[in-house]
């Protein structure tokens, strides 16, 4: 699976939408203003660190396992420290790819595809961690 960079987030940018306060189970609740809890802005939820987040567009289906598919939207975060089994996005020899990512017992990435192999740390790959991933946007509705 691949990513492409498509930009620093910005959270000056974007317009707030309403946020229901009742889940929804088997139906959409009511637009009345009664339902709306608050105003929502997505930079305000997916964006913890707006200097070093980054949206991705990932392509391909090595990853498909952990629900990422080719087109999804990546909301990416530099700032946050990779840890065992975080979703990150790596640069390995001057290509990015996406991965879970193994420490123990031995580390490497993880494609959640069974077709893909992992790829092995430990074999001499140059790898740095671009970032952790910590939204994707996944399109429900397509055209």
């Amino acid at each position: 699976m691949s990513v492409s960079i498509l930009g620093p987030a910005s959270v000056s940018s974007g317009q707030a939408i309403p946020l229901f306060s009742d889940a929804v189970q088997a139906g959409f609740p009511s637009p009345a203003a009664d339902y709306v809890e608050r105003r929502l802005n997505l930079n305000d939820l997916c964006i913890q660190h707006p200097a070093a987040t980054y949206f991705l567009k990932c392509s391909g289906d090595s990853m498909d396992g952990d629900g990422f598919h080719d087109g999804d939207l990546l909301v990416v975060d530099r700032k946050l420290k990779p840890l065992h089994n975080d979703i990150v996005v790596a640069e390995i020899e001057g290509e990015f790819t996406l991965k879970r990512l193994i420490l123990k017992p031995r580390p490497c990435l993880k494609p959640s595809n069974p077709k893909y192999g992992p790829i092995w740390l430990d074999d001499g790959i140059t790898m740095s961690v671009f970032g952790v991933v910590t939204f994707r946007l996944h399109p429900t509705y397509k055209r």
